[in-house]
This record gives C-alpha cells, structure tokens and sequence, in this order.
C-alpha cells in the first residue's frame, strides 16, 4: 500500500472558478466606467478590455489605463482619465468580496484536517499577494499548514517548472511518491508532477476548460469530494466528509 504524507493544491479553478470570477469583476468595471462617464457601449469596451489581458496577461498592474490608451481620446475626454480609472479598479477588487470555494471544497479541507496527519497545502502560480489575498478570501487559510503555501512568484520558480513542486516536497522531507498534486491544468500541474513521481490528480470542473498536456494524470475527478474514496483504497487514509467538524 502506498504511503501517502501530504496533499497540496493549485488554486485557480481548483478551489474556486477563476473564469467565473474574472467575467463578472471585468463586466463591473467596464460599467463602472461607463457610468463614471466613458462615452464608448459596455460590450465594446469589454471586448477591448479582454485583448488587453489577452495580450499582457492577467498580472499585468494597468490593464484600465491600457484600455484608455487604446479608445479614442474623445471617449474619454468628457472626464477625468484617473477617475474612469480608479472606477475600473474599484469595481474590480470590489467583486473580490463575493469570492467563493467550490461547495465541495470546505467540507474536504475540513475533514482532511482533523481527520488525518496529511501536511496540506498549496502550490500556485501568480503574483505573491494576489494569491495570498485567494486564500484568505476563499477562508481556506485554516486547514492549511501554514510553512505549505508555495507561491510562484514569492518562490522565485514559476510552472510548469518541476523545481517548484520539488520545492515543496524538499521543504517537508518528503519523497516525491510520497505527495499528492490536484490541480486542473495538465500542462501546468500535471506534466510536472508526473515527472517527479507525485501522485497527480486532474480536477476537471463543469463549465472549466482543460488545457491540453503530454502526460495523463494517475486519477480524474470532476470534485474533491471524489477524493474521500480514493484516499481510501489506495492510501489506506479514511475521511468522513459528513463528520467532519466546523473548524480545523
């Protein structure tokens, strides 16, 4: 039987729809500013507004003043740049307070907590704080072991590098074999888990695309709560999601 010693998780349509989320934050910021007095349709700024992140990524830090520079000037001229700025922002990080975990996620964190000796934790791709203020918001914070968050940027390794999940298991004294890897990207968390020997775990979440990779995952499930049975005929770890306290 396989000894299994720890579990870590990638965040970002793992623990909660990151495509859900973003969709409603940018359609309240587009509106923001068009009620703040951007003279352009919603629908065309939004369109806008997705090539911006297309083309600099989610992390870049002036998506809103990029999306100005690329509308006619006369748009905006009514009103003040900064204003129809800051009312982008505002309504994005505002949306941030409705962030929810997929239902299936507490119950597991809380069960795998107090029911077992599992180290768990997190291994994420993004910006330090941007992935920190997730975890705190999705209130995940408290089943987790507090040295097992692995962030990219603050690590200084980003995916599908190897090293950054080599990290976390030299980081506990862990051999490879011995971690469990969930995540929902097959190029980004499966492939480099695979290589390392983790046991990898594909999440795949209605309504959430899978990206394609080079190598299958050892297990497929579509909730963690597809975990319980796992853990408990190959790991020999038994979980009762329904017994599990309220807190860690």
């Amino acid at each position: 039987m396989a000894t299994l010693r720890a579990l870590f998780f990638d965040i970002d349509d793992t623990l909660y729809s990151t495509s859900q989320f973003a969709s409603l934050a940018r359609d309240r910021a587009v509106s923001a500013m068009v009620e703040q007095g951007l003279q352009m349709p919603a629908r065309i700024v939004r369109r806008e507004l997705e090539e911006v992140i297309s083309e600099f990524t989610s992390n870049y830090p002036a998506h809103f003043d990029k999306l100005l520079s690329r509308l006619p000037r006369e748009a905006w001229a009514r009103t003040n740049r900064a204003l129809l700025i800051a009312a982008g922002v505002m309504a994005y990080h505002a949306t941030k307070a409705e962030l929810r975990p997929f239902p299936d996620v507490i119950p597991v964190l809380r069960a795998l907590s107090a029911q077992t000796d599992l180290v768990l934790g997190v291994i994420t791709h993004g910006l330090e704080i941007k992935q920190a203020e997730k975890l705190l918001l999705l209130k995940v914070v408290p089943y987790l072991h507090p040295a097992a968050i692995f962030i990219s940027d603050q690590v200084g390794i980003s995916k599908p590098n190897p090293k950054l999940y080599q990290r976390a298991c030299h980081a506990f004294g862990l051999d490879p074999r011995e971690a469990m890897y969930v995540g929902d990207n097959l190029a980004h968390d499966i492939d480099p888990t695979n290589a390392l020997g983790m046991v990898s775990v594909l999440v795949e979440r209605e309504g959430c695309r899978v990206r394609p990779g080079q190598t299958e995952p050892r297990y497929r499930v579509a909730s963690l709560l597809e975990l319980v049975p796992i853990l408990a005929k190959d790991f020999e770890l038994a979980v009762d999601v329904r017994d599990a306290p309220a807190t860690p």
